[in-house]
């Protein structure tokens, strides 16, 4: 009777852990729970439910429900909920080649970037249908300093906006982060870096340093060729004197190719496998738009190529 009811537990389908984090796209995700939840039951998820209940929380629970064996971990919220969790499982992980996942999204965030890149509907319905699927795909993910990221990284301009953008709270959605990047651009900072990466080297001024495994990141297109499965990342350093030259850059962030804004003078966009960064004046960092650091002038990039089972429609 033992042996059956163990036989019965094994056949059993496993069980996902679902983590909600209630305050992506300003709390709008906890409002849209009730339709994911109906989405995935629909969809035939066995699930049980955690929500994040502070700041970089969703990272403990992704860690534990790896350690505890759901399969799969879905994240539920944007962008930077997507990067929490991946830091979670590679903390769970018995070692850095261990692969992580698998991993599904309920894009409920404001820029669904790498829902996006990825394809994976914006419908949840559809969302958890595609997850129900279970069909995987080795994904690339970044680190940087410590920190992975499933999407991007950035120093410089880009956090420096991030900054901006937290502390708009009466517009959502891309439009506040395009507000931010005017904002941001009008301060006009800049800094001065020795970049060195496994094609090159650069020293002198930048305005931005942006690190992408995707090509979106707030909307924008800022690392445009970036790929997050060809095992390599992208980056793209760029320099304006004046304000008003950013500016008018602008618009052409917000355009993938062949109109994007690489294609402008001192904006330079290369792949590589390893980047380090130098910054005489310490610059804000991001991973996945959540800030690791307010000031920090050294940064160590890699790839770990295919490490994340993602589920994919």
């Amino acid at each position: 009777m033992r042996k059956r009811k163990e036989a019965e537990r094994l056949l059993q389908p496993m069980t996902a852990k679902v983590i909600l984090n209630p305050y992506s796209n300003r709390w709008n995700s906890q409002a849209r729970w009730p339709e994911a939840e109906t989405a995935l039951k629909k969809a035939g998820v066995v699930f049980e439910l955690t929500i994040s209940q502070k700041a970089r929380q969703v990272t403990e629970l992704a860690e534990q429900a790896a350690r505890d064996g759901f399969s799969p971990i879905i994240a539920a919220g944007g962008d930077g909920t997507i990067g929490e969790a991946v830091n979670g499982m590679a903390k769970a992980a018995k070692s850095e080649k261990a692969l992580l996942g698998p991993l599904g999204i309920l894009p409920m965030g404001s820029a669904n970037d790498l829902v996006v890149s990825l394809g994976i509907p914006m419908d949840l319905q559809a969302a958890a249908q595609a997850i129900a699927a279970g069909k995987i795909r080795a994904m690339d993910v970044g680190e940087v300093n410590g920190f992975y990221f499933a999407n991007n990284s950035a120093m410089g301009l880009e956090p420096y906006v991030t900054i901006k953008q937290q502390r708009i709270t009466r517009i959502k959605g891309v439009l506040r982060y395009l507000v931010a990047a005017v904002q941001g651009i009008m301060d006009g900072p800049s800094w001065n870096v020795r970049l060195e990466w496994d094609g090159g080297h650069y020293e002198g001024p930048v305005s931005l340093v942006t690190v992408g495994n995707a090509p979106r990141t707030g909307g924008f297109y800022m690392i445009p060729h970036a790929d997050p499965f060809d095992g390599r990342l992208s980056f793209v350093h760029a320099y304006r004197k004046s304000r008003m030259q950013l500016l008018a850059m602008l618009p052409k962030t917000m355009k993938p190719e062949p109109n994007s804004y690489i294609h402008e003078p001192e904006v330079y966009s290369y792949h590589m496998t390893w980047l380090k960064i130098h910054v005489e004046s310490p610059t804000p960092a991001h991973t996945d738009g959540e800030l690791f650091s307010t000031g920090i002038q050294d940064l160590e990039y890699r790839i770990h190529p295919g490490r994340l089972q993602i589920l994919l429609p």
